[in-house]
């Protein structure tokens, strides 16, 4: 690599690194969003690493608890079944099984969403390309209606 290659990288953005027991859950999700009983944590996003065009998440739904139907205008999610299983809804309003170890892409713009069916907690990492925070993703639930 040439010495000119390096004079693109941005001397402000550092290498960010996190454990999940330092990421506060994130507060003011609500129901009526479409926030069912979720616990969720923004790992990787703008305020704690700088990150405009990328989030990180993990969440935790416990039996019951659900993302209702939801989508993006300016960011594309994508989810990995980490533990558990449940069922994501689809864009043609459906419902498809869904269990550990599947990996989901949705492209900005289409409907989806997850509720944890079993008895278990489901644990999900998930991450949007695009935007770094919820505000920047223009989030709008069928529930709830436009929230961001």
């Amino acid at each position: 690599m040439s010495k000119d290659s390096t004079t693109s990288i941005d001397p402000h953005h550092k290498p960010y690194m996190t454990n999940l027991r330092d990421v506060p859950k994130v507060g003011g999700l609500k129901a009526k969003d479409g926030w069912v009983n979720m616990q969720v944590q923004f790992l990787i996003d703008q305020k704690s690493a700088d990150s405009d065009k990328l989030l990180v998440g993990w969440t935790v739904l416990p039996p019951g608890a659900q993302h209702d139907r939801h989508r993006h205008f300016n960011c594309d999610e994508f989810w990995i079944v980490v533990k558990g299983h449940g069922v994501m809804y689809t864009d043609d309003g459906g419902e498809r099984p869904s269990g550990e170890g599947d990996v989901v892409f949705t492209p900005r713009g289409h409907w989806h969403g997850f509720k944890n069916t079993s008895g278990e907690d489901v644990v999900l990492v998930w991450g949007w390309s695009g935007a770094g925070s919820l505000e920047a993703a223009g989030y709008e639930s069928i529930e709830g209606g436009r929230s961001h």
